[in-house]
């Protein structure tokens, strides 16, 4: 298929196997990371064919394949993966060596966790989506690396600021030094909510207003722009404005190369994001 053109994602095509890179991250050589697509994996019918969700209904064996072809094509050991027990909150877990394999070649036990860090090399961590937006941290000095898993309850409660302050705390990593990505999730285009949805985040005054959302037609419904609104919690987390990429590609507005919830709802697969410390 045609990929759809973007202005701030890098697109890598290895033997069918489709993801994307943020190219400031391409560019640190001790940084391997990316973001799946619906294309090159082994699965079919409604899970066809790159799908990463062991809980999606699909056959074990054929996602797990899966993750071998996406880890191999973006350079890395599907057998040190991470992957945790995500549950729109803003729990972190600080992953190491005893960590790999949880969640793809034994089960997780990592609970009620939206983020993972880590500072050990050869860890990869591991978030999955299908709308929600993805999170990816770098720090070049310290070479800490993290991903946080960011719907809009995590939004609302500001889990890239979260993450920012664990890296902080935990590496004793600077904010001026951190990059960040905004990966594929849901547009301002797509992304509908209610009044209700709509005034949790107008609450928070501080860095919401009319540049995060426009009415929608509907009366009582609003588009709400989670890439800016993240966009702003990581400036107000002290991230400087040009070491924040921010995605242009709608998952709900490309489901032919990714999975939305919103486009197919249960009946889907799901995305991941990895990112890894070499």
């Amino acid at each position: 298929m045609k990929l759809p053109h973007t202005h701030t994602l890098s697109a890598h095509d290895i033997g069918g196997v489709v993801y994307y890179s943020f190219p400031s991250f391409d560019e640190l050589p001790f940084v391997r990371h990316g973001f799946s697509t619906r294309l090159g994996g082994v699965s079919d019918g409604i899970w066809s064919s790159m799908n990463l969700g062991f809980s999606r209904g699909d056959d074990p064996e054929r996602v797990r394949e899966n993750y071998r072809r996406i880890c191999a094509a973006m350079g890395m050991d599907y057998r040190q993966v991470v992957q945790s027990d995500q549950q729109h909150h803003t729990r972190l877990y600080q992953a190491g060596p005893e960590d790999r394999g949880r969640g793809i070649i034994y089960k997780k036990q990592i609970d009620d966790v939206d983020g993972l860090l880590t500072d050990h090399p050869h860890v990869v961590l591991c978030t999955l989506y299908a709308d929600c937006v993805p999170l990816f941290f770098v720090d070049p000095i310290r070479q800490v690396v993290a991903a946080s898993h960011s719907g809009w309850k995590g939004t609302a409660a500001r889990i890239g600021s979260v993450t920012v302050e664990r890296m902080t705390a935990a590496y004793g990593c600077r904010r001026e030094d951190i990059l960040v990505g905004i990966g594929p999730s849901i547009g301002p285009c797509c992304f509908e909510v209610d009044r209700p949805v709509f005034e949790v985040f107008a609450a928070m005054n501080d860095l919401f207003d009319s540049g995060c959302y426009t009415a929608s037609r509907e009366e009582g419904k609003y588009l709400l722009d989670l890439w800016e609104i993240n966009r702003r919690i990581l400036l107000s987390a002290g991230i400087a404005a040009d070491h924040i990429t921010v995605t242009d590609l709608c998952t709900r507005c490309h489901p032919d190369l990714f999975w939305s919830h919103r486009a197919a709802g249960s009946q889907r697969g799901s995305l991941a994001g990895f990112i890894e410390r070499i």
